[in-house]
């Protein structure tokens, strides 16, 4: 066969990195809109099907998605939840308005015992995010008394008073949310300093032990990484970074579905931004903690365009586009070539918000190309990284240029080596050609996500327009892979 070689890859199957973290592939659960209320949880006298009011339908997805870990109960909505408010009979519990979404009533329903009944269904550890911003430390401290204590305390048998004898086993606690923004608008210093207040009294109870995740930085924000570490690193395990992929500007990010090529480039090319933002946290980072024993906590990504007309601006539900699979690829691939930084992320956020992984309406659910992204990439979770050598032609657009393809490779416990390729040209179809060095390895199967569309996308009536199908197109010959990328596609392969 002739080919015409337009990307080279080098993977060096013999010289594995270090392990790429299951929980890069975390999400994020906010009461926010209907991610919780209608899209998790629907109470126990709902018809649509539940076990202890939380949705089968939904339980299910998310298994098969395997999810390793849960961010809840925000985002800026942890900065005024009372966790109190949120335990004991539902009739008992009293309302409270969720001033930053929508400004709606929220009735306290899905609480603490709730969500963890949630992470235990799906499989995915939780990650609890307490209160800073409008809470004390006496609080903070009760809720992690309430959760882990094994022994005689009053919030021990409150908890058993709700139904709960054991203790839940929590690893991940964050000591508040975006404490620069919505979260009490401070300052790095300041923060700094209630952050060593606060995570002294996250205590380790019994064999509970937490990884405490401190509240970094938006997005550009390098002095807030400097400052967190310089006063704290010590007394934190993690350290957060939030960034999200806006193609337009705040006051006008775009839509989700109508948009062109220039906006389907603007939108990659911000995505990609996250390798320059991770790299420059950390080396700030590294000055600090040489050994990378804090992790980076990427537990808000995404895309955020503006609301899907006709729905509350409040709710931040949008649609969700083959143009969001190829941002989900294009973080996944950057995520693992940080891995030995990059301790978790979490997308943003679960169901019915920005880039969502499930749609609900009513009765119905429809799972996005994004969740069909992480599908097929979470063959990589807790395998090992692969050095991957990357030479590619540019994707041009009005002028700008970008990397065409996009790549990271693993190998499993098993052998098996996979690769995930994202072609980020629309245009174009891409050949390839990988040399697999260190291994004989020749038998190759794959799976491919793309549409004939840009704004292709599942909706209730068609829910099934993007989903993955078998890619046929690779062969391994004399240790060199083979294989033509179509254009706006995702491709995962496996070599055996």
């Amino acid at each position: 066969k002739e080919w015409i070689i337009v990307t080279k890859i080098k993977i060096n199957v013999d010289q594995p990195q270090g392990r790429i973290n299951r929980n890069i592939y975390g999400h994020f659960s906010e009461h926010l809109g209907r991610c919780i209320y209608e899209g998790v949880y629907v109470g126990t006298d709902s018809q649509i099907p539940n076990t202890r009011g939380i949705r089968n339908d939904v339980v299910e997805a998310l298994r098969i998605l395997k999810v390793p870990v849960l961010r809840w109960p925000g985002g800026c909505f942890a900065d005024e939840y009372h966790w109190k408010d949120g335990i004991g009979p539902k009739e008992e519990r009293p309302t409270m308005i969720n001033t930053h979404w929508g400004g709606v009533t929220e009735n306290n329903h899905f609480g603490t015992h709730e969500f963890f009944d949630f992470c235990e269904l799906i499989g995915a550890e939780p990650y609890i995010c307490g209160n800073v911003g409008s809470g004390t430390v006496q609080e903070m401290s009760e809720w992690v008394e309430y959760i882990t204590f094994d022994g005689e305390s009053p919030m021990a048998n409150l908890r058993r008073k709700h139904g709960r004898e054991k203790p839940w086993k929590l690893k991940y606690f964050g000591v508040g949310n975006e404490n620069w923004g919505c979260g009490g608008n401070m300052r790095a210093e300041y923060y700094a300093d209630l952050y060593r207040r606060y995570q002294t009294y996250v205590r380790q109870y019994g064999n509970n032990k937490i990884y405490k995740i401190a509240g970094g930085a938006n997005s550009w924000d390098f002095n807030w990484t400097e400052v967190l570490m310089r006063e704290a690193h010590w007394l934190m395990d993690g350290l957060s970074l939030h960034y999200y992929t806006v193609p337009g500007s705040w006051g006008s990010k775009g839509s989700s579905v109508d948009f062109d090529e220039e906006e389907w480039f603007a939108t990659l090319e911000k995505a990609l931004l996250m390798d320059e933002l991770i790299t420059k946290h950390s080396t700030i980072m590294d000055r600090y903690d040489p050994e990378k024993r804090v992790g980076l906590v990427i537990d808000e990504w995404g895309t955020w365009y503006d609301v899907l007309p006709g729905t509350e601006p409040g709710f931040l539900y949008q649609q969700n586009t083959l143009r969001d699979a190829l941002v989900a690829g294009i973080h996944l691939n950057i995520f693992h070539t940080h891995s030995d930084r990059v301790y978790m992320a979490n997308l943003a956020q679960l169901v019915n918000v920005l880039q969502a992984v499930i749609l609900t309406d009513k009765e119905k659910m429809i799972l996005t190309p994004t969740y069909h992204v992480l599908r097929m990439f979470n063959v990589h979770q807790d395998a090992e990284l692969l050095p991957f050598e990357l030479e590619t032609e540019d994707y041009v657009c009005k002028g700008d240029t970008i990397p065409a393809v996009s790549g990271s490779a693993s190998k499993d416990s098993e052998g098996t080596v996979h690769i995930s390729l994202c072609n980020l040209n629309p245009n174009k179809d891409i050949s390839v050609r990988c040399e697999l060095r260190g291994t004989t390895q020749r038998d190759v199967t794959g799976e491919i996500l793309t549409a004939p569309q840009m704004n292709a996308h599942n909706d209730f009536d068609k829910p099934d327009v993007v989903v993955p199908t078998e890619f046929t197109g690779a062969e391994v010959v004399d240790g060199v892979l083979h294989l033509t990328l179509p254009a706006k596609s995702v491709v995962v392969l496996a070599v055996k």
